[in-house]
Parts: C-alpha cells; sequence; structure tokens
C-alpha cells in the first residue's frame, strides 16, 4: 500500500505537481488526462515544444503502462492495465514525467537490453537509432518496447529507469524522464 504522506512529501521535495494518477488505465483515460495537461501547460504558459514533449512522454509512458502491466499474483488473465504516472516540475525547473506498473518476466527481459541501449546512447546515436526503427517497421506498432523509448529519449535530457523484484515472475517497473 501507497504512504500517502510519504507521496506527498516527494511531491513537496520534487516540486510543483501538475498530474498524478494511479490505478486502471483505459486509452479515453489518458486522453481525458492528456487534456487536463493541455490545459495546465496553457495556464502555466508552457512554451510549445515543451508543451509537446510532455505530452508524448506521459501518452508513450501510459500506453505502455495499458500494454505491459501485470497482476502481483497470478490472475485469471494475468492483464491489469494499472499503474501510476506523475507529471511535475522539480526545484531545478526541469519537468519530469515518472510512471510505475508491475510487468513480468519476459516483459522485463525483452525491455531491459532496449532501455539500456537508450540510456548509454548519446542524442545523435538516439535520432540515428529512431530513424532505423521507423524505416524498419519493426517495433513502431504494438508491444516492442522500442521506438517508443526512443521517442521518449529524443525528446528528454535524461532517463532512467528500474525493474524491482517483486516474486518470480513479477517485477516493478520504474520509469523517469527529465524534460
Amino acid at each position: 500500500m501507497i504512504d500517502i504522506a510519504k507521496l506527498e512529501s516527494l511531491f513537496d521535495d520534487d516540486g510543483i505537481v501538475f498530474l498524478t494518477y494511479g490505478g486502471f488505465l483505459t486509452q479515453s483515460l489518458i486522453v481525458g488526462m492528456t487534456e487536463a495537461l493541455e490545459k495546465e501547460s496553457e495556464d502555466s504558459d508552457l512554451s510549445m515544444k515543451i508543451a509537446n514533449n510532455i505530452y508524448t512522454v506521459f501518452i508513450e509512458l501510459s500506453q505502455n503502462m495499458m500494454n505491459y502491466s501485470k497482476c502481483i499474483k497470478e490472475c485469471s488473465h494475468d492483464f491489469d492495465p494499472k499503474g501510476m504516472v506523475v507529471v511535475g516540475k522539480n526545484s531545478s525547473d526541469d519537468y519530469y514525467v515518472l510512471s510505475q506498473n508491475i510487468v513480468d518476466i519476459k516483459d522485463m527481459q525483452r525491455m531491459e537490453p532496449k532501455l539500456k541501449g537508450v540510456i548509454d546512447a548519446d542524442k545523435d546515436e538516439i535520432k540515428r537509432l529512431y530513424r532505423e526503427a521507423r524505416r524498419s517497421g519493426k517495433d513502431t506498432h504494438g508491444k516492442g518496447g522500442g521506438i517508443g523509448f526512443y521517442e521518449i529519449a529524443k525528446r528528454c535530457e535524461q532517463v532512467d529507469y528500474s525493474f524491482t523484484k517483486i516474486n518470480e515472475s513479477k517485477f516493478y517497473y520504474r520509469f523517469k524522464a527529465i524534460l
């Protein structure tokens, strides 16, 4: 269970929170949250570039949560599109998008090498890998855990992730993008 006091402390330490959501995810819910982010961006007078980067990263991470979320315990379908996402601005005036959900070991094993590649690559390499992936058509649609990571990395100053073991087959997957 999440300790609300700890969560509030995290938000206080990290600056302004524009959006936070934890729970069941659907495409229509993501659209609604994107509309809320658009309104917040207008109210905060964000530049179009920063606002578009926030929307893109938010949508990519939310769709990843929908595609990869699993139950902690074995359940009938083992698919449970739940997660947590936070969009905010830290005390250094950097915007960030955080996400967390549960993935199974097979998805973790498929995603981690691609994530390591994104972390290790510089901006020019990320752009090159992104173009190659787009041209090849591989991982451009559906669950592939590839091109979306490049899309995020192109728009961010820093990305970080972690997988924390829950049991033999499930992991917490956390991703942080700093724009």
